[in-house]
């Protein structure tokens, strides 16, 4: 267990990465502020997630008794980016692309105190075995994955049914890895 000198503080609203850090058993607050999620069109795939949890994190004022995390989950299919689907039409697109394939999921983390800043991203595969229509619509209709990088949650139905394996951290494609969050945290601890 980790006692922390300061005050945790999640800059996310997904349901899914405090639920990971309560699993963690870890106290924190959230606090929540628009940041513009935009990126350089050069930037390689896999500094994206990086990136945006960096630029999340700059945009807070903390004290000096605040540590702050953000985070961000890219997935990554043939060199394209899947964000969060705008509407039941694109999820299921990026769900048949998905389908009997492997797709790299990125999330970027960044913790930073009033005066020091680290940052760091893990690397999931996930291979997709191939889903029919009727499944990946039975999936959108009853679960409704319009909040998800890729358009799927891995804890949810589909990741039961609908992938094959992962190489790497399950946490991270849920859009925390905790394993090395865990670590990381420790040398806050100092």
């Amino acid at each position: 267990m980790i006692q922390l000198p300061y005050r945790l503080i999640l800059a996310s609203g997904s349901p899914r990465r405090q639920e990971l850090l309560k699993q963690m058993q870890l106290e924190f607050e959230i606090r929540l502020q628009q940041v513009n999620e935009t990126y350089p069109p050069d930037l390689a795939t896999e500094r994206i997630a990086e990136y945006l949890a960096c630029k999340k994190a700059a945009a807070y004022k903390l004290a000096d008794d605040e540590l702050l995390l953000t985070a961000d989950t890219v997935v990554v299919l043939d060199g394209e980016v899947l964000g969060k689907p705008a509407d039941a039409d694109e999820a299921f697109r990026m769900l048949r692309q998905q389908s009997g394939k492997t797709q790299e999921v990125y999330t970027g983390v960044c913790l930073r105190t009033a005066d020091q800043t680290h940052s760091f991203s893990v690397l999931t595969k996930v291979h997709f075995n191939h889903l029919t229509d009727e499944e990946i619509q039975f999936y959108i209709t009853h679960y409704k994955p319009f909040d998800k990088a890729g358009a799927y949650g891995i804890q949810e139905w589909l990741g039961f049914v609908g992938i094959e394996g992962i190489e790497g951290s399950y946490t991270n494609v849920m859009g925390l890895p905790t394993e090395m969050l865990y670590a990381e945290l420790r040398a806050f601890q100092l």
